[in-house]
């Protein structure tokens, strides 16, 4: 067999923030991809702005590297739920899956997800507790607790037979035995001292030390999955899996040649869903050679490659030799459960800031994202000026608003309404999320007496080492909202992981938000001297020095009924005053949301007002006397 025949695809499958995108760079590493003097940053696979500032990997993204005659193509995989749709199809084009575990934290909900995708698959993973090093590790209860978790998924005997490996991602270690790195924790300086006797601190490196490394790792990726046998005589099949797109050469199809070869510059069959087919011309063949996207003139059975020249090629879609339609099952992507409107930002500082604020710019913007992100549905409306947006959750949602605000689009959104179905004896059905809590044991009456009055259902209660763990099965509705409130009743030291369970019978009535808001009662730029005194019973959202408008949402009022202030009153100017009490106002930081807490806190008659610079809050409808109209109205039907 030659080199190039020699191929295996492997994905990177775990929990959020269990150390997939570190074990990618230590593969990188320690396989000669980097040149020995290249500067290069953690997490070189999280590539995107958004995934560096927040420490997770949304989109997956393929790399390869070589051992021996090995050529490993590699899949980074997100490991949050919302981004589901990115796994399901990745989970298609790969051999083996490397399942990694946190040695503390063992599989949590998300874990369970991606496993799951990769067993319906039929694939065998390879098992790799991460992180051994930690004080807190538990690896053989984690590793019983993997046992039961594959039985749970209805694992088969082949795929309950993985083997299991330990390493510290990290330092760029992976071993068979975790008897191999004791002494070499991280908080002791890998067993090291210096010259005073002192432990030492050692650097974070991906490329192994004290003579270990990840060479293990890829000695059982190899023992464990046999290279993709050579199947270049066949007619070509090669479905897209993910797209891209390049300012220059256009619409990018990424995916696994599952047999025959392809050739730049041929012309194709692509066979798409309902049996239709077109004839295409290839113009470019992509492969991948360590982090490069390289030409090739043509590309071999197994090899994930990047094909350009089809403007209208769509995930799911399979590229065939020419005349010879032979397409694979289309990709079925899990349904939205959350939806939002996105709206033609209206207020009155509207087109101040943004480059696209027009219901042209948003119709194309998410027309563009429908191309490359499957989990999303966009709707039109009986207004020209709204869309309806859904996805599989809070963040996925939020994640491609904090792309648009970042890309100079103005727009206005409505609070997030989970999705209901009817099944067939029309019962009106809703998700119900799986939630996982670690809090201090102090905190955890507060936190179960929450869930409960949100119609969550306990499923199991532990207590150890001082924390208590909660799994409950809770609705989606119910957890709207919830999660600043977790963080304040924690006081910050509380997790909480969440995932997609099922559809469920509805729940019932669910309290909302019991806080009114502070609402400005005209435009202006606010004082020192109003807040200080609005203060008192308000928590204020904004600072000294910030432009308002009427309407917009100032402070949460202490008591349930909204109220209007006027945060703009400038102090009366007279010859008289007393010394140094005008210039001695102390204020209380203004509390600041993020997006994902903006949309969480608002109710059934607020937006979210995104723009480049800012985030406001805002009623939707903004006169004082409209609303009081608009209150009159519903109350007399």
């Amino acid at each position: 067999m030659s080199e190039k025949k020699k191929i295996i695809n492997i994905a990177v499958i775990a929990h959020v923030d269990a150390g997939k995108s570190t074990l990618v760079d230590a593969f990188l590493n320690q396989s000669g991809v980097f040149r020995e003097n290249q500067q290069v940053v953690d997490c070189v696979m999280d590539s995107d702005d958004i995934e560096r500032e927040r420490g997770i990997t949304i989109y997956s993204k393929n790399c390869s590297v070589m051992h021996g005659d090995v050529k490993i193509n590699i899949v980074d995989t997100p490991g949050h739920a919302d981004f589901s749709s990115e796994v399901e199809r990745i989970i298609k084009t790969v051999d083996t899956v490397i399942l990694l575990v946190d040695s503390s934290e063992g599989p949590m909900p998300q874990t369970r997800f991606v496993l799951k995708k990769s067993l319906e698959q039929g694939l065998n993973p390879i098992l790799l507790i991460n992180k051994i090093d930690k004080k807190d590790a538990r690896i053989d209860e984690v590793v019983d607790e993997v046992y039961e978790l594959f039985m749970d998924l209805d694992a088969s005997d082949e795929q309950l037979d993985f083997p299991i490996l330990y390493g510290i991602a990290r330092q760029g270690i992976v071993v068979r035995d975790p008897s191999e790195v004791e002494g070499m924790t991280v908080e002791s300086g890998a067993g090291q001292v210096d010259n005073e006797g002192n432990p030492m601190k050692i650097k974070k490196s991906a490329k192994g030390m004290n003579g270990l490394d990840i060479t293990p790792l890829f000695e059982t990726i190899i023992e464990h999955c046999q290279p993709y046998p050579d199947r270049n005589e066949e007619p070509l099949q090669l479905q897209i899996s993910a797209l891209a797109y390049d300012d220059y050469i256009g619409r990018l199809g990424i995916g696994r040649i599952t047999k025959g070869i392809l050739r730049e510059a041929s012309t194709v069959t692509v066979a798409g869903e309902g049996g239709g087919t077109k004839e295409r011309k290839i113009n470019q063949v992509f492969v991948y050679r360590g982090l490069k996207r390289v030409p090739t003139e043509q590309a071999e059975s197994g090899d994930i490659v990047v094909v350009s020249g089809i403007s209208d090629i769509s995930i799911g879609e399979t590229i065939c030799a020419q005349g010879q339609a032979d397409p694979l099952p289309m990709i079925s992507i899990e349904e939205p459960t959350l939806s939002m409107y996105f709206m033609v930002n209206k207020s009155p500082f509207a087109g101040k800031v943004g480059k696209f604020v027009t219901s042209r710019h948003i119709r194309e913007r998410l027309k563009k994202e429908l191309e490359v992100n499957v989990g999303l549905r966009v709707e039109e409306t009986d207004s020209t000026d709204s869309f309806k947006v859904s996805g599989r959750g809070e963040l996925h949602l939020s994640i491609l608003i904090e792309n648009m605000r970042r890309e100079g689009y103005e727009l206005a959104v409505s609070k997030p309404e989970v999705i209901m179905r009817k099944d067939e004896n029309g019962h009106l059905l809703e998700p119900i999320e799986e939630v996982v809590i670690d809090v201090p044991d102090e905190y955890s009456g507060s936190v179960i007496s929450k869930l409960n009055i949100r119609k969550g259902m306990m499923q199991q209660m532990k207590s150890e080492n001082g924390y208590t763990r909660l799994e409950y099965l809770a609705p989606t509705r119910g957890l709207l909202g919830y999660r600043s409130e977790f963080i304040n009743d924690t006081r910050g030291e509380g997790t909480m992981v969440r995932r997609f369970e099922k559809f469920d019978e509805f729940a019932g009535e669910i309290p909302q938000r019991i806080n009114g808001v502070a609402i400005a009662q005209e435009e202006g730029v606010t004082t020192p001297y109003a807040i200080f005194n609005i203060a008192e019973r308000v928590q204020m959202f904004v600072e000294p020095g910030t432009h308002v408008y009427e309407g917009m949402i100032v402070g949460m009022n202490a008591r349930s009924d909204d109220m209007v202030v006027n945060p703009c009153k400038a102090k009366k100017a007279t010859n008289m005053r007393a010394a140094g009490s005008d210039e001695n106002i102390k204020l209380a930081p203004a509390r600041v949301f993020t997006l994902e807490e903006a949309l969480e806190f608002i109710d059934d008659d607020e937006l979210v007002e995104i723009v480049p610079d800012d985030i406001r809050l805002r009623k939707k409808i903004l006169s004082e006397l409209d609303r009081r109209r608009d209150a009159r109205r519903s109350r007399n039907g």
